[in-house]
């Protein structure tokens, strides 16, 4: 994880801090390691430390914080929780989560008021009468009774889901089918004739005139 100057000081310091006491590094592998953790224009001012200003981890870690002090966020009061209002689709884990991250940035905040902010803004009818039954919820408990409502929630999504993708699907096989257009009656309408093809002629035109009696020309093929 770099620090370049764009968050909080006090928790890349803190994390920094967390990860060397777990490690059991000395004050002197601290002093070392810490500028491994810095980029961008964070590196350049410890780059430009004059020499001898670095003593020991404390040294570089006060120097740090008063470097970069506007940048430190600043804590939110717990009226700051009223305004997170469940959204119209936003389910109620998704809006569990977001509020419960809110909750982390704000100080001084205990489980009657931050039960009361959630109460406040959700969406989910059921869930906010349950939460009404008692004056006091502690943050875990409303976790552990969340589960259930969530589950009821998305078990209920998906069965309307499923409902609407059926319907769609039968819509779509009964739509009405096109039948073809009704043959005309051929008595009716006779068939028309193409008027402009000319006559139909046999294979000879012209014949030759008989000069003698047919019955002399039988006699002549019999013979």
């Amino acid at each position: 994880m770099k620090y370049d100057r764009t968050k909080d000081p006090q928790e890349h310091l803190t994390a920094f801090e967390a990860r060397m006491n777990l490690e059991g590094a000395a004050d002197a592998v601290r002093c070392r390691a810490f500028p491994v953790t810095l980029a961008g224009p964070a590196i350049k001012w410890f780059n430009a430390l004059p020499n001898g200003a670095i003593a020991s981890f404390h040294d570089i870690s006060r120097r740090f914080m008063a470097q970069f002090t506007t940048r430190i966020t600043k804590a939110k009061r717990p009226i700051s929780l009223l305004g997170i209002t469940q959204k119209q689709d936003e389910s109620t884990r998704k809006y569990l989560d977001r509020f419960n991250d809110k909750c982390l940035m704000v100080d001084g905040l205990t489980d009657s008021v931050a039960s009361l902010y959630l109460t406040n803004g959700l969406m989910n009818e059921d869930f906010r009468k349950h939460l009404t039954t008692k004056p006091v919820w502690t943050m875990h408990k409303i976790q552990n009774v969340a589960k259930d409502y969530i589950n009821d929630e998305e078990v209920s999504q998906v069965v309307a889901a499923n409902k609407r993708q059926h319907n769609h699907t039968q819509h779509g096989n009964s739509a009405p089918r096109h039948n073809p257009p009704p043959r005309e009656n051929q008595r009716d309408h006779p068939k028309l004739t193409n008027t402009s093809r000319p006559p139909r002629i046999g294979k000879f035109s012209n014949y030759t005139p008989l000069t003698a009696p047919i019955t002399e020309i039988y006699h002549q093929i019999a013979d």
